[in-house]
């Protein structure tokens, strides 16, 4: 018989009696909903080719799963926490499997479309539930832990997609990077139903049907917004109308929560310094680590001239620094000796100066951007897991789910917001830089309008310039924002000692 409380979820002490193999469980099904973030885009060609996919569907195969998935993270988490945990994990892992299954025996763009669109709802399920189970399973003396190991799933999601989805599409046909993930969804039903302990908000409160679709449709509608903005540009109708609804939706959800006696999000969390600090904290590490990924992959393509392979590469040193620092407990161990504020200031400053060593000494070779990497790893390893704990922590354990729906929201928004600032940094700074007789605003259109070998170089130099200029600003807005969020958090804690979990 399994507990269907917060309270009796836990073992007396110590936490549940096999938390370690629920957490291997749960991060393999987070694995798996992380990787289909990314898998898709190595087979762009082969969906072009064999679908006959045109640019605007290939754009909705990738947007639609992140679309819906963030779209319902606080929806997901909040059904979580009042239907019970476990029955959203299985219902995440049935729907993440059976969308799986449609993607890859999709036949037309269409239905390849609509079925990521499915994984999507599978994945906000899967998001949410397994971080909320994490609280639940352990006591506050291993949690850090614990969730450090969680986050390393992320940058694992994040190094291993493309690699992998490129080793399918050597031996099989692009639906093989979806039906991989059946076996894997199969798994973890049986593991899920045999281990995980049912948990849920003990106080039973009742549906908040409105909030749930004004959150959702804001969400939306502010993430698409985000993600179309640099194909459309900033100022186009269809950006701003999508944001405009969406602030819309989001303004009378805030309304609707202050107002409900049983709201979907308390809005009174935001009252709550330790919590204001952990948001402002996550929202920069995802900027900065996003943000630069996205700039480092075309500086490694476009001014160091490596293929998208090698590029995927070459990348792989961040998520491999990440990993191993969690795997051997380093940022839980020093979460516990300095406490949370150190921990994060010490973990953004690192994330702020590897960028800044990306773009000083990334210039002249990849061995620069080496040390850069591997030194972002480093603070992002020690940053991430501390500010997902002091997120869950500033958030009553019986809403483990909704603090859940907020860390993935904010993983949203800081991913979309790096991508979005620090490319315009990029596009602004080349197109000062570039000769204004070549009236191109991209690198490959300004080479192709170069006229000699001569202006290709000035041109080049210019990107390269672009690069350093954003990746350095993307380092002072992480270092600003990592002194910001120590400062907020230590001054809660002085005011109000962190309670136990």
């Amino acid at each position: 018989m399994t507990a269907t409380t917060t309270e009796t979820s836990k073992a007396p002490s110590g936490g549940h009696p096999q938390r370690w193999l629920i957490l291997g469980v749960i991060c393999l099904a987070q694995l798996t909903v992380l990787l289909d973030n990314t898998v898709l885009s190595v087979a762009i060609p082969s969906l072009t080719r064999e679908l006959h996919a045109s640019t605007a569907d290939i754009q909705w195969m990738i947007n639609a799963y992140s679309l819906v998935q963030s779209g319902l993270l606080l929806t997901a988490g909040n059904a979580a926490d009042r239907y019970g945990r476990r029955k959203m994990l299985v219902a995440g892992l049935a729907l993440f499997g059976i969308g799986s299954l449609a993607a890859g025996l999709a036949q037309t763009s269409g239905q390849l479309i609509a079925a990521r669109a499915g994984m999507g709802v599978g994945g906000a399920l899967l998001m949410t539930t397994t971080l909320a189970v994490v609280v639940q399973v352990f006591d506050e003396t291993e949690r850090v832990k614990a969730i450090a190991l969680w986050s390393t799933v992320s940058s694992l999601g994040f190094a291993a997609g493309p690699l992998i989805g490129g080793v399918m599409l050597e031996h099989y046909w692009w639906g093989a990077i979806f039906l991989i993930n059946i076996p894997v969804a199969v798994i973890g039903l049986v593991a899920v139903v045999l281990l995980v302990p049912e948990s849920k908000n003990p106080q039973g409160d009742r549906p908040d049907l409105l909030g749930a679709v004004l959150s959702t449709i804001g969400m939306t509608a502010v993430v698409y917004a985000i993600i179309s903005g640099p194909d459309h540009g900033w100022t186009s109708t269809q950006v701003l109308a999508s944001a405009a609804l969406g602030a819309l939706f989001l303004g009378a959800f805030v309304f609707w929560e202050l107002r409900i006696p049983y709201p979907m999000l308390d809005m009174h969390f935001f009252r709550n310094q330790r919590f204001i600090g952990a948001v402002a904290g996550a929202i920069l590490v995802a900027f900065g680590m996003t943000g630069s990924l996205f700039l480092l992959t075309q500086h490694l393509q476009f001014v160091l001239g490596y293929g998208a392979l090698d590029a995927g590469l070459r990348t792989a040193p961040l998520a491999l620094t990440v990993v191993a620092l969690n795997l051997t407990g380093m940022g839980a161990r020093l979460l516990r000796i300095f406490g949370t504020p150190v921990t994060i200031a010490v973990g953004m400053a690192l994330v702020s100066g590897g960028l800044a060593a990306i773009a000083v000494l990334g210039a002249g070779g990849y061995n620069g951007m080496l040390l850069g990497l591997v030194v972002m790893g480093a603070g992002v390893a020690l940053s991430m897991p501390a500010m997902a704990n002091a997120i869950m922590s500033a958030i009553p354990p019986e809403k483990a789910g909704v603090g859940a729906g907020i860390n993935g929201t904010l993983a949203e928004f800081g991913n979309g917001l790096g991508v979005a600032v620090l490319g315009a940094v990029l596009n602004s700074r080349f197109a000062a830089l570039v000769p204004a007789a070549v009236g191109a605003t991209s690198l490959p259109a300004a080479l192709a309008a170069a006229d000699d070998a001569g202006e290709r170089a000035r041109i080049s130099d210019a990107f390269a310039s672009g690069l350093e200029t954003s990746q350095l600003v993307g380092a002072v807005a992480v270092l600003a924002g990592g002194l910001l969020a120590a400062l907020l958090l230590r001054r809660a804690e002085r005011a109000d000692p962190p309670a136990k979990a």
